[in-house]
């Protein structure tokens, strides 16, 4: 199938060479996202009473736990059976492979610990991850663009993308599909928006990082009907896996995330003063 007229062609190997080096637009991707996303959860945080070293201190941790989680989800989603037999594949994340769910759940569970360890607010951090995480997500499909590896249905759209690098992950050369990296990213810039107009509405601390893990799985619910079924099979009632996931998260973790933060922020009887303290691990 030959591309239609005005389908934007990507040719981009996934992979340069600087010398010896093969480097991949995937993993420049994901370093230039966790810089920005630094760039604004840092400054965040020591506005909010946490030093910079401090917060500095959490955010290396929680990245590392949060690539770890991202690329352990995938294992997972992709088939733990393989993984038992090849071990040493497991945190193979050079070869591509991160699910972006398990990084939040790692994630946010090691924020959890850090502010416990470190005694800081946990719904300060919370927020912080979340800016964090919406500033870098955008940044990342960059690399998933290149790539070729999120891919709608077959399209002839004039925004359509077909591949001809014969080492694109896309499932056909000269076959133009629905950029669904590229929806993400419009679609994350649009939550990131709203975080934007939040905190200069003035909410409470919590409310920025409870509304990005509300909006997030809605968005995959949304998206994940636009990705093609060959690289995202249909998991259970005509739903995906992450679509799955977005739904627990949703309808399970949602609710107790949003009763914990009810709870922490209870005045005292005869206060007016909210509690700011993090809530019990």
């Amino acid at each position: 199938m030959t591309p239609a007229l005005g389908v934007i062609q990507i040719g981009i190997d996934p992979v340069f060479h600087l010398g010896p080096l093969a480097i991949h637009w995937y993993g420049v991707g994901y370093a230039v996202a966790i810089l920005a996303g630094l760039q604004v959860a840092l400054p965040y945080a020591e506005r909010h009473g946490i030093p910079r070293a401090k917060s500095g201190w959490i955010a290396f941790w929680t990245i590392i736990l949060a690539l770890i989680g991202g690329r352990l989800f995938y294992d997972l989603q992709s088939g733990a059976g393989y993984y038992f037999t090849h071990p040493l594949e497991t945190l193979a994340v050079w070869q591509g492979g991160m699910a972006f769910f398990g990084a939040i759940f790692l994630g946010s569970a090691t924020l959890l610990f850090m502010a416990w360890r470190e005694r800081v607010n946990f719904w300060v951090l919370l927020d912080a991850g979340a800016l964090f995480a919406v500033v870098g997500q955008p940044i990342g499909r960059i690399g998933n663009i290149i790539n070729g590896d999120i891919l709608g249905y077959p399209s002839n759209l004039p925004w359509a993308t077909a591949y001809t690098n014969p080492n694109s992950f896309a499932p056909k050369l000269d076959v133009a599909y629905q950029p669904a990296a590229a929806y993400e990213a419009l679609v994350i810039l649009l939550v990131l928006a709203f975080l934007i107009w939040l905190r200069h509405r003035g909410v409470a601390n919590g409310v920025v990082g409870i509304t990005y893990l509300i909006l997030y799985p809605l968005t995959q619910l949304g998206i994940f009907f636009l990705r093609n079924p060959v690289n995202v099979p249909v998991i259970a009632f005509g739903l995906k896996q992450a679509q799955l996931t977005a739904l627990g998260v949703l309808v399970l973790g949602t609710p107790l995330l949003i009763i914990a933060w009810r709870r922490s922020n209870r005045s005292p009887k005869g206060s007016t003063t909210a509690v700011t303290e993090s809530p019990p691990a």
